[in-house]
């Protein structure tokens, strides 16, 4: 056996035990996002002349064709490739990078692989562990995609499958380079999930121009390659080469890197300083080491606000008189009639900016959990510095960066959609409340038991898939009653909302954060 290569089975079952709880969640909500939409769309577009509409409205309708993509076909499966594949693999990607980073550069950052290294481990085993573990979570999606569509033809269920796990799989290739480059974990999520946003950006923006997808930006991106597999639409599988050669080069880069630094380093390193201005508090440091991530998250958030707002009228065209979309739409919104369309598709904009939300905010508040773990909070807390300061200053920045984005999302969707700003603002920050409810659990969980403080990201998951695709589903009330986010009114609206939600989820965020501060204050630091 290849040296280089010792002990690699044994971290690849370290790696799928630990991820034993969080990538099945991933694999479900890939898989579920792309499997619960025949039933809903053959509903909305059950006659081949709704569907003959619906590829004439999108030919014609360049916003959604940016959120969406073109449409190749007017099947059932060819409408759920084009309303889900790239979203599909979009999630895929952030799934790899996640796997990825925590069994290479988190290992490192926490100490824990060069212990391992001391044993009977080669120098590629832990990369190459990670890449398995990722190879097998974006296999299992690709597999529950594929079987759960097989039904609307195989060759395209294949296609679709197959590009989602390759999507995924790309992205982690390109998370193990920025794991070799940089020299902590959080940068390599920042920057690989950098080159995913952009991916998306440059597929929207090349769908929005060219109705066929033939856009040269289109083809840079690796999302828009998944769109060009076309599957259940007279399927492209020399596309799929593209992955694969892409993926290739990338691997075989990362492992030129990996060979060429010692363990804990990075070929971008920490700046050394001196820092400018000066920290005087546990908060001004909370600010320092996190300002970086509110800053992408506030300016990625008033560009989707434009962007959604923008698609209103488009969307309202698009739906017409379809009852069932419309249904949808006003479930979601919470609005019902006639006349409020628009506003039903801005208050579920607003609810869904509102559960991505709730995804920074788990973030933000496990940067507790990353300070502890790398053994940077204990120096802090040797000093005049009580764990209540240190933890109150993450805390504020994540709760007050949540109201940040989510009031310049409300300022973007209401210059996207050109009218009443006020209420766009309104909208979003009346979600505020659900997304604290989020981070104080994701705070208890730090405080009172740190080793599955990565559940939090469980939560809000489940909170985002059931508000996603729980209503196109048609759940019931009391399974869609479980997120937070089902409780808060749907704005804007005709009617004054009554303040009891809101007051009752803000009191439930207060109670669970001083439950967790009081857990954190007891227990021992994490070693």
């Amino acid at each position: 056996m290849n040296t280089q290569l010792a002990g690699t089975g044994a971290l690849l079952r370290l790696a799928l035990r630990r991820d034993r709880v969080m990538a099945p969640v991933w694999i479900l909500v890939v898989a579920m996002l792309v499997l619960s939409l025949p039933g809903s769309l053959e509903s909305v577009y059950g006659t081949a002349a709704e569907r003959e509409r619906l590829l004439a409205t999108m030919t014609a309708n360049g916003s959604l064709r940016a959120l969406y993509g073109p449409v190749f076909g007017d099947s059932i499966g060819a409408l759920t490739a084009w309303r889900g594949g790239v979203f599909a693999g979009l999630l895929a990607g952030v799934m790899s990078l996640v796997i990825v980073v925590r069994h290479t550069r988190e290992e490192e950052e926490s100490g824990r692989q060069e212990l391992l290294s001391a044993a009977m481990v080669g120098r590629r085993a832990p990369l190459t562990a990670a890449l398995l573990a990722a190879l097998t979570a974006n296999a299992a999606a690709a597999l529950l995609v594929t079987a759960g569509l097989a039904g609307r033809g195989a060759a395209g269920a294949l296609a679709l499958g197959l590009g989602i796990g390759a999507t995924g799989m790309l992205f982690a290739a390109l998370a193990a380079i920025a794991a070799q480059l940089t020299e902590s974990a959080r940068l390599a999520k920042g920057l690989t999930g950098a080159f995913i946003g952009a991916a998306f950006v440059l597929r929207a923006a090349g769908d929005a121009g060219a109705p066929d997808g033939g856009s040269a930006l289109t083809w840079i991106s690796p999302l828009g390659w998944l769109e060009h597999v076309r599957a259940f639409a007279a399927e492209r599988w020399w596309v799929l080469a593209l992955f694969a050669a892409a993926s290739a080069a990338q691997l075989v880069a990362a492992y030129a890197l990996a060979a060429r630094r010692d363990v804990g380093m990075s070929f971008l390193p920490a700046r050394p300083g001196p820092a400018r201005g000066r920290l005087g508090s546990a908060g001004a440091l909370a600010w320092r080491l996190q300002r970086g991530a509110l800053l992408g998250w506030s300016l990625g958030f008033l560009a989707a606000g434009v962007v959604f707002g923008g698609m209103t009228d488009g969307a309202t065209e698009l739906v017409g008189d379809n009852a069932r979309t419309r249904e949808i739409i006003e479930r979601m919104g919470g609005q019902a009639g006639q006349g409020v369309l628009a506003d039903a598709f801005l208050a579920t904009m607003a609810g869904m900016l509102a559960m991505v939300a709730a995804l920074y905010i788990v973030s933000a508040v496990l940067r507790l959990s990353a300070e502890e773990s790398g053994q940077r909070a204990e120096p802090l807390l040797a000093n005049a510095v009580g764990r209540l300061r240190w933890a109150g200053g993450h805390l504020a920045v994540a709760f007050g960066g949540s109201a940040l984005i989510l009031l310049l999302a409300g300022l973007g969707l209401g210059i996207g959609h050109g009218e009443d700003i006020g209420g766009a603002v309104a909208a979003t920050l009346g979600q505020l409340p659900a997304v604290w409810v989020i981070g104080a659990l994701a705070a208890l969980l730090h405080g009172a038991v740190p080793r599955f403080a990565v559940a939090a990201w469980a939560v809000a998951g489940a909170a985002l898939a059931l508000g996603w695709v729980g209503p196109a589903l048609n759940l019931p009330q009391a399974v869609l009653d479980l997120s937070p986010f089902a409780h808060l009114p749907k704005l804007p609206g005709g009617q004054d909302p009554s303040w009891a939600p809101f007051v009752a989820l803000t009191a439930l965020a207060a109670a669970l954060l001083a439950a967790a501060l009081t857990a954190l204050r007891r227990r021992d630091l994490a070693a």
